[in-house]
């Protein structure tokens, strides 16, 4: 089994990586989906979150009201701090009940937005990192995703830097191009790196 650790920054182009790496044969775990499951109604990391942060983070159907908490901690640095200590652990756990399921033979990828910032880069034998440039990424929050400017800065000064998240790599994937050279330059990698 190879152990991969995939990251780069909000709007980098890491999750087009990821559906290529999965096309290619790779068993993905995707970090913000299971960041999500795990905080679902009923579960212990909902109720984390509602001791937390209070009742105002919950929607009237008694779900986490993403935007409220978003709202909450992505101005605020002890309270992000906060939300990390209760997800990042039910998250980590959960990522290593899939690895363990997986095949010996396997190519893991785990899709880790957080990845440097949570400290995990020593989890891997291999990281892999997404950039795109800066005002690249800042049109794609404001275009794909209509966040305003200064919540597309927010989210982006709330992560690593790209220096800091290039340290950590093992392989640095640009994505200051098309669709299709980036999915060029993953299928180079898995082919050359990964799948042996």
């Amino acid at each position: 089994m190879i152990h991969v650790g995939l990251t780069g920054g909000v709007a980098s182009g890491k999750s087009a990586v990821a559906t290529q790496l999965a096309k290619l044969g790779a068993v993905v775990i995707d970090a913000d989906k299971l960041a999500r499951e795990v905080v679902a109604p009923g579960t212990e990391g909902l109720a984390q979150i509602r001791q937390a942060f209070g009742h105002q983070v919950l929607a009237s159907d008694g779900s986490l009201d993403r935007a409220a908490l978003g709202a909450l901690v992505f101005s605020d640095e002890a309270q992000r701090l906060k939300l990390n200590a209760i997800v990042h652990p039910l998250v980590r756990a959960e990522a290593n009940r899939l690895r363990a399921a997986a095949s010996s033979e396997a190519v893991v990828v785990e899709d880790i937005p957080l990845l440097v910032e949570s400290g995990q880069a020593d989890r891997f034998d291999l990281v892999l990192v997404v950039q795109a440039p800066h005002d690249e990424r800042i049109r794609r929050m404001v275009e794909d995703r209509r966040w305003s400017v200064a919540e597309a800065e927010s989210r982006m000064a709330a992560q690593a830097s790209d220096a800091d998240r290039a340290a950590m790599a093992d392989h640095l994937l640009m994505n200051d191009g098309t669709l299709e050279q980036l999915q060029a330059q993953v299928t180079e990698l898995f082919e050359k790196e990964l799948n042996r």
